[in-house]
């Protein structure tokens, strides 16, 4: 009966894991640039020679859907949509590495670094954060350039000060975990992709269909009850057990 127990936790786990992860993609429904999560659930089991009657489960974030989602025209000059499959290279949180987006909301903030609507800084060619002068005016190329002018001299033309750095992920491993962020495991990087390119004033939205969305959350509640009732069912069955023993 235990084993009945612990299989079914672990499936309740599993499912409660995967509420989670729904619910995350459902709230990201409007966030430009993001790609939602791929749950998986495998099965783990004791090689031990007997007959495998029950298996654990163990539900994790697989990855993420990387398929290209509609792009908005915005008419601000700092919001990009990136063409084709390339991510543009941000600064981690905690400052240690580097991670992925295709969120694309750029905006210069008050320190003087290009940042997206998260936050996080956006890295140049040479893995800095990209920063502009104070009071500059900034535009972007379609390369990723970036251009920085002072409105104090309307006749200089605008002056390249970094390129953001633009990667490619094809054939290169690719994780994506429950902080949302694309990484590459054990703190590798992506290769820079010369050929990126970007349209600006637009914004390319995330690629969650909500309605789906709704539906694998109606599912993953329906699985979690499921599992209570066999963990309840357990428990019925175990109260008999008992019973019938203290007749003898």
């Amino acid at each position: 009966m235990d084993r009945l127990i612990y299989t079914a936790m672990t499936a309740m786990n599993a499912a409660m894991d995967r509420q989670r992860v729904v619910a995350n993609n459902l709230a990201n429904a409007s966030t430009p640039g993001f790609r939602q999560e791929i749950f998986a659930v495998t099965p783990a089991t004791l090689k031990d020679g007997s007959l495998e009657a029950r298996a654990l489960a163990r539900g994790n974030v697989r990855g993420a859907d990387m398929r290209t989602a509609r792009v908005v025209p915005t008419g601000n000059p700092l919001d990009v949509a990136l063409e084709g499959k390339a991510l543009i290279a941000f600064q981690s949180p905690d400052r240690q590495g580097e991670i992925y987006s295709r969120r694309g909301d750029l905006h210069v903030a008050a320190s003087g670094v290009l940042e997206n609507g998260e936050g996080l800084a956006v890295l140049g060619e040479g893995g800095t954060p990209i920063t502009v002068p104070p009071g500059f005016s900034v535009s972007l190329a379609a390369d990723g350039t970036v251009l920085a002018s002072d409105p104090a001299a309307p006749n200089v033309a605008a002056e390249a000060i970094d390129r953001i750095r633009l990667v490619n992920p094809e054939g290169s491993p690719l994780a994506k975990g429950i902080d949302s962020f694309l990484k590459v495991p054990n703190g590798g990087v992506l290769p820079p992709d010369p050929t990126a390119r970007l349209t600006t004033g637009a914004l390319e939205m995330s690629n969650v269909e909500t309605a789906d969305t709704l539906v694998q959350m109606i599912e993953a509640q329906r699985a979690f009850e499921q599992r209570a009732k066999i963990i309840a069912t357990a428990g019925t069955l175990d109260e008999a057990g008992s019973g019938l023993m203290a007749l003898r």
